[in-house]
């Protein structure tokens, strides 16, 4: 009982301190990217028999001031014991923060790497991150690490953020989680591999400046089941990133009330329920496939409320499960477009079977034409193929729309003629809604 109390006391400390630490290296990212200037920011522990951990976070970025690190407070005397001292500097080159801890160095370290790792994920171009840890009375004890921006894609400083969350995105979901400090070229040996929506909501629809802003990123990955040599931390599970103001953050219950609240059925899936495991956010599905996964990550700017509006959260992750389904066909297929796509082969069958069986050599001739199959090679397979990718065409094509009455298209028509009657259809039900 004593020792539980004990290593409790401890796990607070560590944590009390992490969270201050982490304060401090993000309040260093923000300082640089709003410089818009080549940056560089070094994390440095360094420990000795003669005194306790010392941590060192420098920066080149600007706009620094001694008030910005006031907030952090020791919580009890007793903490003096694990924080130690703060001490800040200001130089023309930037900024640099020391604490001294007596916390484990091998925790800090794993920790903060873990961190700067979910930073990356932004993907700021301008930044090089510097880790550097060493117990200075053990030779060869050095560990250096350099997390520079991502370097597959390259993207100018002034690029959106959506874009540098997009690419960032895709570079942390491209290591899965069985390693973050390599890509598993076995599971995703290119990025085409990966399918991903984006979504990008307001507050207000004039976007005026200072308003919330909410930005979404989706993605879909597909493995091998039988691939055994690579895992999720989560498994199945979708883990949702969550970062406020460019720094990581927790989710909160009205975000998770929102998360809760969308119409997931609409894209065929089927929450069980969302649990927070040991600070984490994960989503646990009813009827996701087992070589697939999905990814989400948010990203919102600072907010004046203490409530985070559930509506723009809907909105945000509606909009990146549209453009996901919008680009990739079949993906997010609601629960009654995969029932009615389930009677294509058979649909597919009979109408075949009328058209070969016909003694009407013209009726035959011209129903080859329009299914684009020459008549010489047409066989009873080739054309259920052709048929049924026709029909489960226009059923996704349906699905992408609103659930109103709209005119089905034809199934032998081409596509360019069926996109344009559904953007007739569209107008006419606008100048209905109008009247709403």
């Amino acid at each position: 009982m004593e020792f539980s109390s004990v290593q409790n006391l401890s796990l607070h400390v560590s944590f009390a301190f992490f969270s201050s630490l982490r304060i401090l290296i993000s309040s260093a990212f923000q300082r640089c990217r709003l410089s818009e200037q080549i940056c560089r920011i070094s994390v440095i522990l360094a420990r000795s028999s003669s005194s306790s951990l010392r941590v060192s976070i420098a920066d080149t970025g600007i706009g620094s001031c001694l008030e910005e690190f006031q907030a952090l407070k020791f919580s009890s005397k007793d903490d003096t014991d694990h924080w130690g001292s703060l001490t800040f500097g200001s130089k023309p080159t930037g900024s640099e923060v020391c604490l001294s801890s007596s916390v484990s160095i091998d925790l800090l370290v794993a920790e903060i790497h873990d961190f700067l790792q979910k930073m990356m994920i932004l993907s700021i171009p301008n930044v090089a991150t510097r880790l550097v840890a060493e117990d200075c009375d053990v030779p060869g004890s050095r560990y250096e690490k350099v997390f520079l921006p991502n370097g597959d894609k390259e993207l100018p400083i002034s690029a959106l953020n959506i874009d540098l969350l997009e690419s960032g995105f895709e570079d942390y979901v491209l290591r899965h989680g069985n390693t973050l400090s390599n890509k598993c070229l076995c599971c995703f040996p290119n990025w085409e591999q990966l399918k991903v929506g984006i979504g990008v909501a307001c507050s207000n629809e004039n976007h005026q400046q200072n308003e919330l802003v909410m930005e979404v990123v989706i993605i879909i990955s597909n493995m091998s089941v039988d691939n055994t040599e690579c895992f999720r931390k989560h498994g199945d599970k979708t883990e949702v990133l969550y970062f406020e103001d460019f720094s990581p953050g927790t989710i909160s219950k009205s975000f998770m009330k929102a998360l809760k609240g969308i119409d997931w059925k609409s894209y065929g899936l089927k929450l069980r329920e969302i649990v927070q495991q040991d600070g984490f956010t994960l989503l646990e599905w009813e009827n996701l496939a087992r070589d697939t996964h999905i990814d989400i990550t948010v990203i919102t700017g600072p907010r004046k409320k203490s409530q985070i509006d559930r509506n723009l959260v809907k909105r945000a992750v509606k909009l990146s499960l549209d453009d996901l389904k919008e680009k990739h066909s079949g993906v997010f297929l609601s629960s009654r477009a995969v029932q009615i796509r389930s009677y294509a082969p058979d649909l597919a069958k009979t109408i075949a079977g009328l058209i070969l069986s016909s003694s009407d050599l013209d009726f035959q001739g011209e129903c080859f034409s329009l299914l684009g199959l020459q008549s010489q090679v047409v066989g009873t397979e080739n054309m259920e193929n052709c048929i049924m990718e026709r029909i489960v065409s226009v059923i996704e094509m349906n699905d992408k729309k609103p659930h109103k009455t709209i005119v089905a298209p034809s199934l032998f028509e081409d596509d360019r003629s069926q996109e344009l009657e559904f953007e007739v259809n569209d107008m006419e039900e606008g100048e209905y809604d109008l009247d709403l």
